[in-house]
This record gives structure tokens, sequence and C-alpha cells, in this order.
């Protein structure tokens, strides 16, 4: 059972999306600063395009929960399509938060929902990962949502870390440096609530 203390967060996407990796980035800076953390998927079919599910845990104390998260905090979307046909509200806390990568407004996302009267957020992180690092990457700026709709890490400072992880993850091509950060605060910006 999660206690005050602690984050939960869900994220649902398809394979290739790199929800998987986010998830693993989001565990690494909290890591980085300090914090208690779980990253982790759900492993089934490994296959482009398939629905996978992958999850985080963040706290002040050591965690002692070793399970899927049921009850999240948040729920991270990253291909809106499967708001028909995964129940990806199912679960999520009354006064968490659904971040979803579409263009339309949380309000247009809310009827298909099922019921889900919490807070609703969407960013288009499509198009700025087109407009910005010149192809869909959806996994990069909602990273940047769910840092900044969360609130789990301050985000000058996640912007920092990432920025020092990034170095070492893109230390052969540091072009894609520069593109990564420019997306993820311009994703940082645009996230909406509703």
């Amino acid at each position: 059972m999660a206690t005050n203390d602690m984050v939960e967060i869900r994220w649902h996407g398809r394979g290739g999306q790199g929800a998987k990796m986010a998830c693993m980035l989001l565990a690494d800076v909290a890591g980085l600063q300090g914090k208690f953390v779980q990253g982790f998927p759900e492993y089934g079919p490994e296959r482009m395009g398939a629905p996978i599910t992958a999850f985080n845990r963040i706290s002040e104390k050591r965690c002692t929960i070793h399970s899927f998260i049921y009850n999240p905090d948040y729920v991270v979307v990253v291909d809106e399509t499967l708001l028909d046909s995964v129940d990806v509200t199912g679960g999520l806390k009354e006064n968490g938060a659904i971040i979803i990568n579409t263009p339309g407004s949380p309000q247009e996302m809310r009827p298909r929902l099922r019921g889900w009267t919490g807070k609703v957020c969407t960013i288009d992180a499509r198009r700025i990962s087109e407009e910005i690092l010149g192809s869909n990457r959806p996994n990069t700026p909602m990273l940047a949502a769910v840092v900044k709709v969360s609130g789990v890490l301050e985000p000058d400072r996640f912007l920092a870390d990432i920025e020092e992880s990034f170095k070492h993850k893109f230390a052969s091509k540091p072009q894609l440096i520069k593109g990564n950060m420019e997306t993820l605060k311009k994703s940082m910006e645009e996230v909406q609530a509703g």
C-alpha cells in the first residue's frame, strides 16, 4: 500500500513510443535527487504497436512494495487511441490526474474517460516532438508533462539533472541534447490542465 510520501505513476503507451524509456528516465533523475525510486515495465509481448504499461514509484523513504501499481496518483497516456481500448483511469485516485498525448483540450477528452471526474491534462506531444526533433517521439514531451503536473520533482532541478543524464546517454550524439532539452522546456510550458 502506498504512503502519503510516495507518488505512484502508471504509463500507458504502445511498443516503440518510448513510454518505458520515459519511465526509466524519470526514475533515474528522481534517484539522482536522492529519492527512493522504482521504474519498471509490465512485460508481455514486446512487439511494435502493442499496448504496454510501465510504472514509477517515487518516495522520500525506502519502498518495500514490489507489485504493479493498481491505484496510481497519476496516469500518463502516450497514445490517445488507447482511451478506446484500455481502461486507463482504472484505479486512478480521485485526487490524481490523467495526462494525455492529444491535440485536443482536457474538456474534449473528458467524455472518453469512462466517467472520470478528476483532473485531466493534455499535451500535443506529437506536434512538439515533430517541430523540434523532426519526428514523432512523444516520450520526451510526456516526461516533461508528468513532472510539471505531478510536482514530484522541482522542474528547474529536473531539467538540470536530466541534461546531465543526456550528456552521458548521448555522449556520441551531442546534437540530440539540445533538441531534447528544448522539447522538455516547451512541453512544460504547453501542458494544459482542465
